[in-house]
């Protein structure tokens, strides 16, 4: 059962990861935000781009899997994702924006539609609506990650600020 508050908004969070509903994350989950960030920006899934994010989706799948899903069945419950956030990212971000680098460098590289190593701030609106952050939070949320008011984002900023999200007691 969960019980504090910090497990109340860790389990909220699990919807982020469960793309299809289904009521638990796997690999599925992860293949279909890639599909559907490649979708949303026009970018082949067989480019160097593309191939980029689906590997950094397995990575970060794998990661995932090896944190939470404690029975081996290769899904990971709202109670799995649970108790692995808690009992063991909670007091280390730093592990799970390890995890999700990957996936979020090529998510990155995805919206960066100019090579600059960044991207815009309604690009990056766009990544976090794909990802399942509600439309009215998205802008808000893009715009806040953008530190230095440039109008860019970038990994820097980002992958911190994914494992707080993720992880840190607010």
């Amino acid at each position: 059962m969960v019980s504090s508050e910090y497990e109340r908004r860790i389990a909220a969070r699990f919807a982020t990861f469960d793309q299809d509903g289904n009521g638990w994350i796997d690999r599925e989950d992860f293949s279909v935000a890639a599909k559907a960030l490649l979708a949303e920006f026009g970018t082949a899934a067989r480019s160097d781009k593309g191939q980029a994010l689906y590997a950094g989706a397995e990575a970060f799948w794998q990661g995932m899997a090896g944190i939470a899903d404690r029975d081996g069945d290769q899904r990971i419950t709202r109670e799995e994702f649970v108790t692995g956030a808690v009992k063991r990212l909670r007091d280390n971000p730093e592990r799970f924006a390890e995890i999700a680098r990957p996936f979020l460098h090529a998510a990155l590289a995805v919206a960066d539609t100019d090579g600059d190593g960044s991207a815009t701030v309604d690009d990056t609106a766009r990544v976090l609506r794909i990802l399942g952050v509600r439309e009215d939070i998205a802008g808000p949320v893009a715009a806040a990650l953008d530190a230095d008011g440039d109008g860019r984002v970038g990994e820097p900023e980002i992958v911190p600020a994914f494992a707080r999200y993720f992880t840190v007691p607010e």
